[in-house]
């Protein structure tokens, strides 16, 4: 009978040798979210980057229980802020919302301090967008013909303006050239806040930017707009037609939005994140506004939008080597 209890006696000890460090590193481990939340938004303030950032924070601070701050970040086409993220602890403290440039810097920058596939976690497409041609109410052209008779009868026009070289817009300008027969002079600003101020001024003849953008500004009469850049017309303006309707047959070029994490972000945050932010984009409200900005919703898984980011990536580098863009050009 002591044989037997000291035998029990010594496996139980065993046994709770085993157990007490596990316990330990449970009791331990820090809780997430420790400490306020930052979204990087490489962009400047007032352009679609920031305006999404700053209407998931206040929703996904009352989700995880701390504070959600945006931090904006903007150059090099969004690398600059989404760097900042790729180089940030893995902790769950730190996302980054990206646009549709994320997916063409890799070809376009030169020697870029982080790899977009290696050092980021993909967390979701956001959604997609048309793209809009649209000119200042003051100008010529009130459709896509007389803009493309123009162009082809003086060199160098359209004048026009982007978010930056090696943005969406500006290869989707230069595909559109070359398809069309013409070769404008683009303009680029620093982001869709700057570009949208001094489209609506007139400082600039012609822009293209997201529908998210200009939408507001088309309804008000002070843009005109020519033509979407996705195969369909866009909901939000069903009366635009298409590029490819206009005499570009075949052409499309899509906008989105993005979110990303640092790499080895544990993937229990992923799946987190991603639950949140689709709650999120389930709420009325935002689904209302997002739609009201001709944004479509996606939602999408993380290995989802990692394969996408990968079919974007080999679509535009073409483009780019095609025309030999360079960084700052």
């Amino acid at each position: 009978m002591v044989r037997l209890q000291t035998t029990l006696l010594t496996a139980w000890l065993g046994l709770a040798t085993l157990i007490a460090p596990a316990s330990g590193m449970a009791q331990s481990a820090e809780p997430w979210p420790s400490k306020p939340i930052r979204i990087i938004a490489p962009f400047p303030p007032g352009g679609t980057v920031d305006l999404l950032s700053r209407m998931f924070a206040p929703g996904l601070s009352q989700a995880l229980g701390q504070q959600v701050i945006v931090e904006n970040r903007p150059g090099g086409g969004g690398s600059i802020g989404t760097g900042l993220a790729a180089k940030a602890a893995p902790d769950g403290h730190t996302f980054v919302m990206v646009f549709d440039t994320h997916a063409v810097n890799p070809s376009l920058i030169p020697n870029m301090p982080f790899d977009t596939r290696a050092d980021l976690a993909p967390i979701m497409l956001i959604a997609t967008t048309a793209m809009v041609l649209t000119t200042h109410k003051t100008q010529p052209y009130k459709n896509f013909g007389q803009l493309l008779a123009a162009s082809k009868a003086k060199p160098g026009m359209p004048i026009y303006g982007t978010i930056g070289t090696g943005s969406l817009a500006h290869l989707a300008m230069m595909q559109m050239g070359s398809l069309a027969g013409f070769s404008g002079t683009h303009v680029p600003y620093k982001g869709g806040g700057p570009l949208i101020q001094d489209a609506i001024a007139g400082q600039v003849p012609v822009s293209i930017m997201s529908t998210a953008l200009t939408a507001p500004h088309i309804k008000a009469g002070t843009l005109t707009p020519l033509a979407v850049t996705t195969a369909k017309r866009d909901p939000v303006l069903p009366d635009v037609p298409t590029v490819a309707e206009s005499g570009v047959p075949g052409f499309e070029a899509t906008a989105w939005w993005g979110f990303l994490a640092p790499a080895k972000t544990p993937p229990a945050i992923i799946q987190r994140m991603n639950s949140e932010l689709t709650k999120l984009m389930n709420d009325p409200q935002i689904k209302e506004k997002m739609a009201s900005q001709g944004m479509n919703i996606v939602a999408s898984s993380p290995d989802a939008f990692g394969r996408f980011v990968e079919e974007q990536r080999g679509k535009w580098a073409k483009v780019v080597s095609d025309f030999g863009i360079k960084a700052g050009e």
